[in-house]
């Protein structure tokens, strides 16, 4: 079972959600897939780490080979590749590594050669596995280092996989979710939460995924998220409250469900609510 926590920007809580909803269950494989500020092993604090490179392919000339057809330079969208000087020249830093100027070229000037752009890390923390992916500063994409993470022989170790997404809407959400068997969206309860809660609500509608929604920072006041979620027919999974004491415990990298009983209370019964979920989905839609 793989849950896939959202938020449409950094901040709201998700991986507030993710760490806990981990940490209170029996057992579970937890992935970080925030390559670029990734943070979940600030709470977990795991023991054991295991480093594992990512590398992509990028290419490489041979100038005895090139004879400057420049056909290579027209196919890079990217603008990766530029003949100066009678040379050919590769901007690494912005190679998508797609590999397709190794096909246009009609003297075979061009071949590949490995470029690490990051690692994955693991380690163990209680009942709970950690994979981190951290990707490299000034590489155009962390796409390369989540697959990695997400491959099959990681997510078969426990039956309970809880993946916390990079925030936003863009490619590398796209690849975090796109097996996820369900996703949780966290919200605050302020219009700015609204506009960013709306963003994710049309990914996962786009890619047509059972979902919820966890309110997160709740007061008495009128909750525009609460109201939007209502509009939308949008099942809310839970409701978190504003809380100092949970903002300090939080903000000084604590797991509040190993701390806090009214807190693991909370959180088991969201597990529970989203496990009863997702097997509901599974039933309706084989």
């Amino acid at each position: 079972m793989k849950i896939a926590i959202l938020s449409g920007k950094g901040g709201t809580g998700k991986t507030l959600v993710s760490v806990n909803l981990a940490a209170v269950s029996e057992k579970a494989t937890y992935i970080d897939c925030d390559v670029e500020e990734a943070n979940g092993h600030l709470f977990f604090k795991p023991q054991w780490v295991q480093e594992e490179s990512i590398a992509v392919k990028i290419p490489e000339v041979d100038e005895g080979l090139c004879d400057g057809c420049r056909k290579c330079v027209d196919f890079c969208k990217f603008n990766a590749l530029a003949y100066i000087l009678n040379k050919l020249k590769i901007f690494e830093e912005i190679c998508h590594s797609c590999g397709g100027c190794l096909l246009v070229c009609p003297q075979k000037a061009l071949t590949e050669k490995d470029k690490v752009i990051g690692i994955i890390k693991k380690g163990i923390s209680n009942n709970v596995t950690i994979y981190s992916g951290l990707l490299n500063t000034g590489e155009p994409s962390g796409v390369p280092i989540i697959n990695r993470l997400l491959s099959k022989n990681h997510l078969l170790e426990n039956k309970l996989t809880i993946i916390d997404c990079p925030p936003g809407s863009a490619c590398v959400v796209m690849e975090s979710i796109k097996d996820a068997d369900y996703c949780i969206l966290v919200a605050e309860p302020t219009l700015f939460g609204v506009h960013n809660l709306n963003m994710v609500y049309q990914l996962v509608k786009l890619f047509e995924k059972p979902f919820g929604v966890v309110l997160n920072k709740c007061t008495e006041d009128d909750n525009p998220a609460e109201k939007f979620c209502y509009e939308n027919n949008i099942k809310i999974l839970g409701k978190i409250p504003f809380d100092s004491k949970l903002g300090t415990l939080n903000s000084n990298g604590e797991i509040i469900v190993n701390i806090d009983e009214k807190y693991k209370e909370i959180f088991s019964s969201l597990l529970d609510t989203v496990i009863k979920e997702v097997r509901y989905e599974t039933v309706a839609n084989p």
